[in-house]
């Protein structure tokens, strides 16, 4: 454990405050810089949590069984899903420029976050196993596409795509039952469709790069293949999600509660 946990035993001061934002690539690059360590160790634990997953579900593939293919993904997805939601929440606090030890921060997160988090995962792992099965199904029997089924695959990518986005971020940043979360990810799709259309075609062009050239992408993967595409998805969906809820301006009034209470910095807040 001391690999995560060193140096990391208590708060930490975090960034200086009224700490003019970057923007763009710029913001992009600065967030990497100083935050790939956090990004790194996330990604990590992301990677490990989805070996049962990718195991399942590549022998129910190979063995033709689909049972065995969907059931790897439901349950692999529920086991990912605390660690892709304590994913979200490094990659979120860094862009909102939380103080605070990256462990310190994450184990929290991880307590706060683990229950909810096992229906989305469920429900995304379902849905992503689903996907790669019909492709696979494809590829293998050589079957002749229509249009009508070209366009109704596409649709199921794209709407997940479109969505998945906004759930994850908001089960990280609300408290609110599953069901409310799913119909915010919905509308914030539908009522910012070019913004969450890049958000779908980002995730498409690259996990089906990554998956196409398997396993040479696996070391990409495991340096940062979930961070990475978090990263940039949600510094695309965090400014509509913002725009609509007031989130930044909320943390704020959080911390500076917080700091109150404590008559110090916080080292964290949500």
């Amino acid at each position: 454990m001391g690999f995560f946990n060193r140096n990391f035993e208590r708060p930490g001061p975090g960034v200086e405050r009224d700490t003019p934002r970057k923007k763009g690539f710029a913001r992009f690059f600065e967030l990497v810089g100083r935050d790939f360590g956090s990004f790194f160790k996330a990604n990590l634990l992301c990677v490990v949590s989805a070996i049962p997953a990718a195991f399942l579900v590549s022998f129910g593939l190979f063995s033709h069984s689909l049972l065995i293919t969907l059931l790897g993904g439901i349950l692999g997805g529920m086991l990912l899903g605390p660690f892709y939601a304590g994913l979200h929440d490094t990659v979120l606090r860094a862009m909102r420029d939380e103080p605070g030890y990256w462990w310190h921060v994450y184990k929290r997160a991880m307590k706060n976050n683990w229950k909810q988090s096992l229906v989305p995962g469920a429900l995304c792992g379902l849905l992503l196993t689903s996907q790669i099965t019909v492709v696979w199904l494809i590829l293998q029997s050589g079957m002749k596409l229509t249009i009508p089924m070209v366009m109704l695959f596409m649709a199921d990518l794209l709407i997940t795509g479109m969505c998945t986005p906004f759930l994850w971020g908001q089960l990280v940043l609300m408290d609110m039952p599953f069901a409310m979360v799913l119909k915010n990810s919905l509308l914030f799709a539908l009522g910012n469709a070019p913004r969450a259309l890049i958000l779908a075609f980002l995730q498409i062009l690259y996990w089906g790069f990554m998956l196409l050239f398997m396993p040479v992408t696996s070391v990409l993967v495991l340096l940062f293949g979930f961070s990475l595409i978090v990263l940039i998805t949600q510094m695309i969906a965090w400014p509509a999600m913002d725009k609509i809820m007031g989130l930044e301006e909320k943390f704020k009034a959080l911390r500076a509660e917080q700091e109150k209470d404590m008559d110090g910095p916080a080292d964290t807040w949500y």
